[in-house]
């Protein structure tokens, strides 16, 4: 079952997301503002009454016909069913994100999970995706972080079917 999160969603989001590596861990009050402020734009799947998945993402303010997925956490228990982009096409089949033409993320070059996911999304979507640096390991990270790569699919299909 998917389903929009709420504030009590946000200690076991925190657990799911820690649980997950090379996920970046985010504070407690971050992830409780997600499950309040931007519920519309985040997901939980629960399977017999447990949390087992986690999308966060938003509309950038400057350019709301993009989507951008923050996380994807998926338990270890489940993984492989296709979670992850089923979460993310639930997400996107919501009204509030009408008008949504492109999906954006940022990953890092190693993350194979996460540029198989997107991959796949795109194909599945007969979609381009188009990879380009958007914040770099030295100029953004003071070195302390892998370059993040954007990915950039679109333009998207009508998703009303989830």
């Amino acid at each position: 079952m998917f389903r929009k999160p709420v504030a009590t969603d946000g200690p076991v989001i925190s657990g799911l997301i820690a649980a997950c590596p090379p996920l970046d861990p985010n504070s407690a009050y971050c992830n409780l503002l997600q499950c309040t402020d931007f519920a519309d734009s985040c997901i939980i799947a629960e399977r017999a009454g447990a949390v087992v998945g986690w999308v966060s993402g938003y509309r950038p303010p400057a350019a709301p016909e993009n989507f951008f997925v923050w996380q994807v956490a998926v338990s270890s228990a489940v993984r492989g069913q296709r979670l992850g982009g089923r979460m993310i096409e639930a997400l996107l089949a919501r009204p509030e994100q009408s008008g949504v033409a492109y999906l954006t993320t940022t990953v890092t070059e190693d993350n194979r999970a996460s540029w198989g996911l997107f991959e796949g999304l795109a194909h599945r979507w007969n979609a381009t995706l188009e990879k380009t640096a958007r914040f770099e390991r030295e100029a953004h990270f003071a070195g302390a972080h892998d370059t993040e790569w954007q990915a950039r699919i679109g333009p998207l299909p009508t998703l009303t079917h989830i």
